[in-house]
């Protein structure tokens, strides 16, 4: 193993990688680390500055937390600094040492010891980093001790930094010296690696210098913040230094905090040290208390890469534990070790080709077996890509360079090479995801697990384009059911692109939305939804009203309540409040479902128990509001494409947008709510445009079919409550509208002949009136005189003309017979006026909807022409109460007389069913909103000019009408040209005005001279103000008022004909509801309406021809044709949006795009053609030996042949399995667990021993092992030493007294006093930890009973039965293992399984023992084993045919998960059965031995 300084030869710093301990360690744990992004504030990011009141909290929380390192004692050091002065042996001078350092007493002439000699420290030096002469950007910073936990690291990051925790960790390593890539590759690498780290929300660690690899790194995080916007999120990059090795470090102290702290980066200056890169974000320096030391970074690198790879990430309903991989660029030795222990320890190493130096041997020997990496191989390859330094390999690091490049090589499903234009690879983002997921799906699960999580962390990353093409491939078919909890997750996360992907793969919305999903969905909103926040207030309002301490839990009925607002009282409750609120839910986690990647997956939530069915009766709309609630437009848009009553669906989304948009704050969110709501308007459209041109009939029955799923209501009364007036204004609702206009009328029949059959009706009999039903057509029938007077547009006209005749009677009797007492005129328009009361009476109590009568009263009164109507009758209430009292006869003459300027306004309304007039009275109403706010500005120059002339002319004016006449009305006439009387002293008159104001009838004379005679005011500013008061009011605000009738005429002109079609459709529903019989013999009609609703009890009910409820079979079939036109019109928008021009040129450019990297890569391709063939033609070659060596022997262990082929003295039948072989590494033929470099639970390194240097044959002078006997606390074990004295006594290939040293494998030399390992070199002399030399005897008994189902059948897969295997693990433990292992001299049974039997079934398990089949005995690959010491098992398969065996039951009865003895040692086993697969998370060897046994029955493995 390398020391640190080595790692710093040639000039380069090496970074370190997060290795993953074998021991445990204690990190602590930090509270509140699983956390969603959508739990932290979008302020917290770290462009964003911290307010003082966080700064002082963190200038609080760091010092107290995190601590520095000094040198608190100076010893001096033999060697100078770089400007000669005396230095410490930490590298500081005596200037840079505390006071307490220097002082002449401490330890004089002692060695430097850092554990001594160095002490923490508060830290001085954290807060805001900004780069002087280079960009504005604000990072962030702080100075650790080496020895900080991690805990508290994360804890800083997450929580006071406000990172969001990572979806993924890339560790980028290599060369920290600056080298040279090809700008193809550094472009490839750069976009790649941003794009990764963009799209996942990745964290990127790197050294944090501005050299080398990290400097690249920093670079591709500039270019991308300089191309991207801002809403792209930025990319998280933390540099890991060491704080020793930092030039110009002394600007970042501040003892109390930099905010921010300024740091030049000087590279000409800084010698041997190292400046910080200005594009990383965050920075953590490290701190030893030494100077110039490179590398003390990387233990505690480490262990926070570590710490932060075991944290859960939760969002969107899923949780993950945060997945790590290493990017390698070029490097060196260091970044070989890097590499190797991150692949020990299962972490996924990318290697970009063609980078250099290790990564290009590592990339060149990546392809090779095992067996043809060789020692002379690596040594050519290092004197390639090491020219510069390859004289200074000794043959030591030379062979331990092969051993760790086979050990890479070896666990290719960890090692990704990306090689620029080699197999389809054109992203180095793509080549990262795939190795995560090629390493996840190598590692072993129980079931499907391993599936589901490369799904989940697909998810987790919002890779959809890795989803299908890594994921949904025809290697695993997915079941629906399985996919319903990423389903949720991607729902709640937004992440449409997964939804559609879902969907494509059969998950079915009706089967997905359940009572539970859909109320773990709203639990689940942003808090920042508007939505949100009005279902709190309906909760409060809840809890107020029961006067409950705690928040009532949500329920679906309460989202039921803020629907119906949104929508309008029109609809029913979607969700009706349940009858029992505590009903039993699935035990669903909220806010976050729990999915341990390790543990139970989340499908098991999702399992249907009987009788569990979809509560609502449609789910599809279910979600659909939620999405759409939540302004979600993909999300929104792919769910609307599912759903069945599309059109309805589509318009009530659209109102539910409108609603919010109307509450919501955010300017910018009310516009992208009003933007989808009328994309869905135009969706509803084009549906209802393909249902009318394939049939007029049956899309106007979608217009007025009752839909149950949107509250008992109609695609038309939704369109009218949203105010959708694009789709009212459609020429088939339009068509509709005119049809019920009509009547039974044909629509043909021109409006005189209806005058004329109204004026004489006997016409009705002679075929005058067309009528649309054949049953009408027949002449002299009373059906054809009701169908015509029930007809709407009859109702109106016979109305229009009753109004008229009320106004002409009324009229006659203001001027002409307005007598004392009342005549019978006037007598008959107050019956008149009676039934127009009784009329509007009806109008406000007619519910056919059930809405109540609040809500009818407010819907009648939301109308201004009702308001009006209203305002009319009671003023002519008062004018005849007025009328009626002898003393107020004029009085009430003269409100009787403005009454009737009211009723004559009300003829505007009328008017509107005019497709002439309709249009400008709408027009004419925009237009008197101007004029009123036009006043505003006309009333300030009409006061001004009035009050100022009236004080100039007028002395004490004390008349008020008088002065309401200078002031307003004079000064308004003025505007039309009638100028004021004496302003300019020509027409001065004293008989035309009252020199004191005492008579009533002339105004006061204006100031005059003393005799009275001439004028006293200044004319000539009198006359200058009428001047400008004209030129402002006259010319300026006039015309002004005129371009404002013009705006609003060019503006409405537009709109005109939709607003008249959309209003159009109230005056046709009035008169279609309303009675035949025009005022006042419409009060027979009401008399017969009392009598049906008082005394009869019928209630009031739409016409069907407005709303009409189908039969099931009928609607279903509406549905369905509507659902196939949707289709079509979905396919039709596709079309049309490829043909668009737009996309047409995005689509060429991309061809051209793809074109270019085709030529590009043709050249790459075409320069390294000859050896890539090559290449392929000795791979080709190697196989066909391989093929021919595989047939030859296996003719002759069949017989075949004369000759016996040369066999090792140590082989067996069964020798095959004590090698742990790699189905895709033929010939590795060696012990390969027995060579890992670092020894398990043990401070100690192995020799290296590459493959062709195992066999002790091989010739191998520089072997020169190290010895290890781990001292036991068992009694019976080896004596411990490295000489041959202690074991002389030791007999070895024969039974030793208790122990068996004999082997399977025939007899095994020993040489001076030691026994060899029979399969070769292990680079480690000794026992280690076994207890024995030579071989140590093992039991492992594999216990497998069949697989059954519930119906008591043996389960089967690919035609072959299943097995279920007894397992054991250790709590601690990752795998599980075979109930088995050492056993004490003597006894048959290994200890293990006595710990999980009890005592009494021991004598019948040894029987099992001894009955059952041995499938293998012989030598195992363990870590543990040493030159001198290895184990060896015997595996005893006992298998239980039948599951009623009396003998399995007892087992099962005598099964416990610990031995009480072990409580205080925290080593309780536990044992499950478990399923024989290929995937069971077993030891290697045992899981060899249970492929054996799986052969034995012919079981699936």
């Amino acid at each position: 193993m390398e020391s640190l300084d080595r790692r710093r030869a040639g000039s380069e710093q090496e970074e370190g990688f997060g290795v993953q301990s074998r021991r445990p360690t204690d990190l602590g744990m930090v509270p509140n680390l699983r956390r969603s992004n959508s739990s932290l504030c979008k302020s917290r990011r770290f462009l964003c500055s911290f307010s003082s009141e966080k700064q002082e909290n963190l200038s609080s929380w760091i010092p107290e937390n995190i601590k520095k390192k000094e040198c608190v004692y100076f010893v001096e050091s033999s060697k100078l600094s770089d400007a000669g002065k005396v230095v410490c042996a930490c590298g500081y001078t005596h200037e840079q040492h505390l006071e307490v350092a220097i002082k002449p007493h401490t330890f004089q002439g002692k060695e430097w010891d850092p554990k001594k000699h160095v002490q923490e420290m508060p830290t001085d030096a954290f807060g805001d980093i900004v780069f002087t002469d280079l960009s504005q950007k604000v990072g962030k910073y702080v100075r650790v001790s080496q020895d900080t936990p991690s805990s508290v690291i994360y804890q800083l990051m997450t929580q006071h930094w406000g990172l969001d925790v990572p979806n993924l960790l890339i560790s980028v390593t290599g060369g920290a010296k600056n080298f040279n890539m090809k700008l193809r590759l550094k472009s490839i690498f750069r976009r790649g690696l941003v794009k990764v780290a963009q799209t996942t929300g990745a964290w990127i660690i790197t050294g944090g210098s501005h050299t080398g690899v990290m400097k690249q790194v920093g670079e591709a995080v500039r270019d991308f913040s300089l191309s991207s916007s801002c809403k792209e999120g930025e990319v998280i990059t933390i540099g890991v230094a060491t704080w020793g090795t930092i030039h110009n470090r002394e600007g970042l102290i501040h003892p109390m905090g930099g905010f921010p702290a300024e740091y030049m980066l000087d590279e000409e200056g800084q010698g041997n040290l190292t400046c910080l890169d200005s594009n990383h974000s965050h920075f953590i320096l490290v701190d030893d208390g030494t100077h110039g030391q490179y590398g003390v970074e990387i233990p505690l690198r480490t262990k926070l890469e570590k710490f932060i790879s075991e944290q859960t990430k939760e969002r969107g309903g899923v949780a993950i534990k945060i997945p790590i991989v290493c990017v390698v660029l070029e490097g060196g030795p260091g970044t070989l070790h890097t590499i190797y222990n991150a692949i020990n320890n299962g972490t996924p190493c990318v290697i970009v080709e063609g980078s250099g130096r290790v990564a290009d041997v590592i990339a060149q020997v990546a392809t090779l077996p095992v067996s043809e990496i060789t020692i002379s191989l690596i040594q050519q390859k290092l004197s390639i890509f090491f020219q510069e330094m390859f004289e200074t390999f000794t043959e030591n690091q030379i062979v331990e360079w092969t051993k760790k490049i086979q050990d890479i090589v070896r666990r290719r499903q960890l090692l990704t090479i990306f090689r620029e234009g080699k197999d389809g690879q054109q992203d180095v983002d793509v080549a990262i995801l795939q190795a995560l997921l090629k390493a996840s799906r190598s590692q072993d699960h129980f079931g499907h697990e391993n599936w589901d999580h490369q799904l989940k962390l697909a998810v987790a990353w919002n890779r959809v384009d890795i989803a299908r093409s890594e994921i949904f491939t025809d290697e695993w078919q997915w079941k629906p059911a399985d996919l319903h909890p990423m389903m949720t997750a991607a729902l709640i996360s937004n992440k449409p692109e997964f939804v559609r992907l879902f969907l494509e793969n059969g998950v079915r919305l009706k089967e997905f939305v359940t009572w539970d999903t859909l109320l773990c969905l709203y639990e689940n909103l942003e808090p920042s939804c508007l939505f949100h926040s009005k279902l709190q207030k309906v909760l409060a309002e809840e809890q107020r009203l029961a006067y409950a301490s705690a928040t009532p839990r949500l329920h679906m009925h309460h989202v039921a309540q803020v629907l119906r607002e949104l929508l309008g009282d029109s609809t029913q409750l979607l969700y009706p409040r349940p009858r029992y609120t505590d009903r039993p839910r699935l035990s669903m986690t909220v806010p976050h479902i729990k999915l341990n990647v390790q543990g139970v997956s989340l499908r098991s939530l999702y399992k249907r128990s009987t009788g569990h069915v979809t509560f609502t009766i449609d789910p599809v709309r279910d979600l659909l509001i939620w999405a759409v609630i939540q302004n979600h437009r993909e999300l929104a848009g792919i769910i609307w494409a599912q759903s069945q009553d599309c059109t309805a669906a589509a318009l009530a989304c659209s109102k539910i947008l409108k609603e919010l948009s109307k509450e919501e704050e955010d300017t910018d969110s009310s516009e992208e709510m009003l933007a989808l709501a009328d994309e869905f308007e135009h969706r509803a459209i084009g549906v209802f445009t393909e249902c009318y041109r394939k049939d007029e009939e049956r899309a106007q029955k979608l217009l007025v079919r009752v839909s149950e799923a949107w509250g008992k209501t109609t695609c038309l009364q939704l369109a009218l409550e949203a105010k959708d007036m694009k789709f009212v204004s459609h020429g088939g609702i339009q068509a509709f509208l005119t049809k019920v206009w009509w009547g039974q009328l044909c629509v043909d029949n021109g409006l005189w002949r209806i005058i004329l059959c109204m004026l004489a009706f006997p016409l009705l009999f002679t075929g005058f009136i067309s009528f649309r039903e054949k049953r009408l057509q027949a002449l002299c029938r009373p059906a054809r005189v009701r169908a015509f007077f029930n007809a709407p547009v009859v109702i109106f006209h016979m109305n229009i003309l009753s109004y008229f005749a009320f106004l002409c009677l009324f009229a006659y009797v203001l001027m002409v017979d307005f007598q004392p007492s009342p005549s019978w005129c006037e007598y008959l328009i107050y019956l008149w006026l009676f039934s127009l009361v009784c009329e509007e009476t009806r109008q406000l109590f007619y519910d056919p909807d059930g809405c109540g009568l609040m809500k009818m009263a407010s819907l009648y009164f939301s109308d201004f022409w009702n308001k009006l109507d209203v305002g009319a009758i009671l003023l002519f209430v008062v004018g005849l109460t007025c009328r009626l009292i002898p003393a107020t006869l004029y009085p009430g003459r003269i409100i009787l007389s403005l009454d009737f300027i009211m009723f004559c306004l009300r003829l505007m309304h009328i008017f509107t069913i005019s497709k002439t007039l309709g249009p400008k009275i709408i027009i004419v109403k925009r237009m008197m909103k101007d004029v009123f706010f036009f006043l505003f500005l006309l009333a300030v120059w009409v006061v001004s000019f009035g009050v100022a002339k009236q004080a100039i002319l007028i002395h004490n004016e004390s008349r008020v009408d008088w002065i309401f006449r200078g002031v307003v009305y004079h000064s308004y006439l003025t505007i039309f040209g009638q100028i004021p009387t004496y302003i300019d002293g020509v027409n001065f008159s004293m008989d035309q005005c009252s020199p004191n104001g005492t008579d009533p009838y002339k105004p006061k004379c204006p100031e005059s001279d003393w005799t009275g005679q001439a004028p006293a005011f200044p004319e000539w500013l009198t006359v200058t103000l009428l001047c400008l008061y004209l030129l402002f009011a006259n010319i300026l605000l006039l015309n002004l008022l005129i371009a404002m009738f013009n705006y609003t005429f060019q503006e409405v002109q537009e709109h005109t004909d939709q607003i008249w079609k959309f209003q159009r459709h109230d005056l046709i529903e009035e008169y279609h509801g309303r009675p035949p019989a025009p005022p006042p013999l419409i009060l027979l009609s009401h008399l017969q309406l009392l009598i049906k609703r008082i005394v009869l009890k019928i209630p009031a009910k739409r016409h069907k021809q407005l709303k009409n409820k189908l039969e099931k079979n009928e609607e279903t079939a509406l549905l369905s044709w509507e659902l196939y036109l949707k289709e079509n019109y979905l396919q039709n928008q596709q079309y049309q949006q490829k043909q668009r021009p737009e996309q047409k040129i995005q689509d060429i450019s991309e061809k051209v795009d793809t074109m270019v990297d085709l030529l590009d890569m043709d050249q790459v391709k075409r320069s390294g053609s000859t050896e890539q063939r090559l290449a392929s033609l000795e791979e080709q070659v190697t196989q066909v030996t391989r093929a021919l060596h595989w047939i030859v022997t296996t003719l002759k262990d069949s017989g075949f042949g004369s000759g016996a082929a040369p066999q090792r003295a140590f082989d067996e039948p069964d020798a095959e399995l004590s090698i742990r072989r790699k189905v895709e590494e033929p010939g590795d033929g060696y012990h390969v667990s027995a060579r890992h470099l670092l020894y398990p639970n043990a401070r100690i390194m192995r020799f290296p021993v590459p493959n062709e240097k195992v066999p002790w044959e091989a010739e191998f002078l520089i072997y020169d092992p190290p010895f290890y006997t781990a001292e036991k606390d068992v009694a019976l074990t080896d004596p411990v030493g490295d000489t041959a004295e202690p074991l002389s006594k030791i007999s070895y290939n024969v039974v030793d007294g208790p122990t068996d040293r004999r082997s399977f494998h025939g007899v095994y030399v020993v040489e001076y006093g030691f026994p060899l390992n029979p399969m070769g070199r292990t680079g480690l002399r000794g026992r280690g930890s076994l207890s024995w030399f030579g071989p140590n005897h093992t039991l492992q008994p594999v216990v497998t009973r069949w697989k059954r189902n519930q119906g008591g059948a043996i389960c089967r897969k690919s035609v072959r039965k299943m097995l279920e295997v007894l397992v054991m693990k250790l709590p601690r433990s990752e795998h599980w293992a075979l109930p088995g292992g050492s056993r004490e001299p003597g006894e048959m049974l290994p200890r293990k399984l006595k710990r999980v039997l009890r005592q009494e079934f021991w004598v019948a398990f040894e029987t099992l023992l001894v009955q059952g089949t041995e499938v293998y005995k012989g030598y195992v690959d363990d870590p543990r084993n040493t030159d001198n010491a290895w184990i060896e098992t015997v595996a005893v398969s006992i298998h239980f045919q039948d599951q009623n065996d009396m003998e399995l039951k007892r087992l099962e009865e005598n099964l416990h998960t610990h031995d009480p003895k072990e409580l205080t040692r925290d080593l309780k086993l536990s044992t499950e059965w478990q399923v024989v697969d290929r995937r069971i998370p077993l030891y290697a060897n045992h899981k060899t031995i249970l492929q054996k046994v799986a052969s034995l029955f012919g079981a699936h493995f």
